[in-house]
């Protein structure tokens, strides 16, 4: 459990706000990480510490620590760093960095430079065929973005010549500042301004970049999309983006896809849906048809007696699932059709049938006329 916080502070209950403020300034440039390195007593101190000035110094959880003892937000005391933020109270005392030279947190790049920039990250649509989508493809996406500068292999110094170590930072990519504070000297480190964190400055650019060391154009890419893939899916092609500056690392490319309708299917997870349509001979006294999957062709046996809206299942013809385990069904939804043009001879069977089954129907043309005068 986290001490009181006055007490890790070391001030009374009636401490003001320049005595917090004291008070933390000496505390945190005794367990600093930076000023302790490898010591996680002294930066578990420093996070109590951080957190017990971040709680009092603000009136609203100062009232609330006083009154139950926790700081706002927290459970059973307090955890340290729950919902503060270092930067803001760094940025108050020291400039925005630690008194040592590091990052509040103590985990400063201290390599100096910040290396080359990462290039953008790319966005394309793709447009794909239903079956396409459903079995899988290799396709051709043809994205605008930047690509090395083959004139200066990326450096971006023009021909002959290369780039040279920044003067302002001696090549490492940070300018250091030293001032006095009440704390005594404090040095902080930023990202220099004129080489923007390289290290080094380009006094020749080449004519194709003008020193980017990348040019804009268009390059296609061969996209492998994974069976199973539906509408609104976007698949993320590693280091396909563009590349960065001067060298720097590409980006990535993401392709979202967009499927085109199917005449026939539809898609319901990992089932097909369909519809097959049936003579009244054949709902009754059923059939056998040869009926066409996506890739394959199925025996589908329809039973004697099938309605209009049963449904047969074929098993494993329907959409591959992407984590590569089997596949779903195809439904077939029967569509019972009623016959219509007859000729006499086949209403008079109709009549014979509904006769025997001793169903009634309505009367024949010249029937209906007979009864008309009658009445």
């Amino acid at each position: 459990m986290v001490a009181d916080f006055y007490e890790l502070l070391g001030v009374g209950r009636d401490a003001s706000e320049d005595d917090l403020k004291k008070a933390f300034r000496r505390l945190a440039r005794q367990y600093h990480p930076d000023a302790n390195p490898n010591d996680a007593d002294a930066e578990a101190r420093f996070k109590e510490i951080a957190l017990a000035y971040e709680t009092l110094s603000d009136p609203q959880k100062r009232a609330h620590y006083d009154r139950f003892g926790t700081a706002p937000g927290a459970a059973g005391g307090g955890e340290p760093f729950s919902g503060m933020n270092l930067s803001d109270i760094f940025d108050a005392f020291f400039g925005g960095s630690s008194p040592f030279g590091g990052s509040p947190f103590g985990t400063a790049d201290r390599r100096g430079r910040t290396g080359p920039q990462r290039g953008e990250d790319l966005e394309a649509v793709l447009a794909l065929d239903f079956t396409e989508a459903v079995l899988g493809i290799d396709a051709e996406v043809r994205v605008r973005t930047a690509t090395v500068c083959e004139s200066c292999d990326g450096r971006g110094a023009a021909e002959g010549t290369e780039p040279v170590v920044c003067g302002a930072c001696g090549g490492r990519g940070q300018v250091q500042r030293v001032r006095q504070s009440v704390l005594g000297q404090m040095v902080t480190r930023t990202v220099c301004d004129t080489c923007s964190g390289r290290g080094e400055v380009i006094a020749n650019p080449c004519r194709e970049c003008r020193g980017d060391g990348r040019v804009v154009g268009d390059r296609s890419y061969t996209v492998t999309v994974p069976a199973g893939v539906s509408q609104g899916s976007t698949l993320r092609v590693a280091r396909r983006g563009a590349v960065g500056p001067r060298g720097g690392p590409p980006g990535d490319l993401y392709v979202h896809i967009d499927v085109r309708p199917h005449p026939r299917f539809e898609r319901d997870g990992d089932h097909l849906v369909d519809r097959v349509h049936l003579s009244m001979a054949q709902a009754a006294l059923g059939v056998n048809v040869k009926y066409e999957t996506l890739d394959s062709v199925e025996d589908l046996d329809i039973s004697a007696g099938t309605q209009t809206g049963d449904v047969f299942r074929i098993r494993g013809r329907g959409v591959p699932r992407l984590e590569g385990r089997g596949r779903g069904d195809v439904l077939v939804q029967a569509m019972v059709e009623t016959p219509t043009g007859l000729s006499k001879e086949e209403i008079d069977l109709l009549r014979q049938l509904a006769e025997l089954r001793g169903e009634e129907v309505a009367p024949t043309t010249r029937k209906r006329r007979r009864e008309a005068r009658r009445k």
